[in-house]
């Protein structure tokens, strides 16, 4: 039997690893409700990525509202409110760029603090656009309390998850937004069926 080196076996492993997790996370986003799915990708990159700190916003107008994360947070969840431009977030969705920084991100000029979240005291900080056909959807960020560096494989297992939470959302949005032409398309018809009774 070839003696097989172990860089490559680890390569190899992580290979399979990152297609159990893009495949999981597919599986995830498909059958649940939006809200549901992305707490459950905070947990799991959270777990893969051992970071200590993940938190997922969408876009809503012009701001990014945070919407999951995987640390408790129930007093900011769908409440905390980062404009377009304002801080590290805000920079990557007004750029549609990755940032990764690997040590004293609360230094960074791009960086602003949120007196809500401890997090705000974190080292190592990684944030990348949620993109659909390049229409920003949301922000994903991850936090580590210590220096860490992130790997171009991490970086970008973590920007191809974005395409795949940017498509769920977009699609969550065109069927809420289909739900609601559907409705108001019924109440019109509905009115419109009584000012005719009333006609005749």
């Amino acid at each position: 039997m070839t003696n097989v080196p172990k860089e490559t076996t680890a390569a190899i492993a992580g290979d399979f690893l990152d297609i159990d997790f893009l495949h999981e996370i597919g599986k995830t986003a498909s059958s649940a409700p939006l809200s549901k799915t992305l707490g459950r990708i905070a947990v799991f990159v959270s777990k893969l990525m051992k970071c200590d700190s993940c938190f997922v916003y969408m876009l809503n107008g012009f701001d990014l509202v945070l919407r999951a994360s995987k640390n408790p947070h129930a007093d900011v969840l769908d409440r905390l409110v980062i404009r377009m431009g304002q801080g590290i977030t805000g920079w990557v969705a007004e750029h549609k760029e990755t940032v990764a920084i690997a040590r004293k991100a609360y230094q960074d000029s791009r960086f602003k603090s949120f007196n809500e979240l401890p997090e705000d005291r974190f080292e190592a900080f990684l944030s990348v656009p949620l993109l659909c056909r390049n229409k920003l959807v949301g922000v994903i960020n991850l936090q580590h309390r210590h220096p860490h560096v992130h790997s171009r494989r991490d970086i970008q297992l973590i920007s191809t998850l974005g395409f795949l939470v940017a498509a769920e959302i977009e699609i969550s949005r065109l069927e809420a937004e289909n739900w609601r032409l559907s409705r108001d398309i019924k109440a019109r018809d509905k009115i419109a069926t009584v000012k005719n009774s009333d006609m005749l």
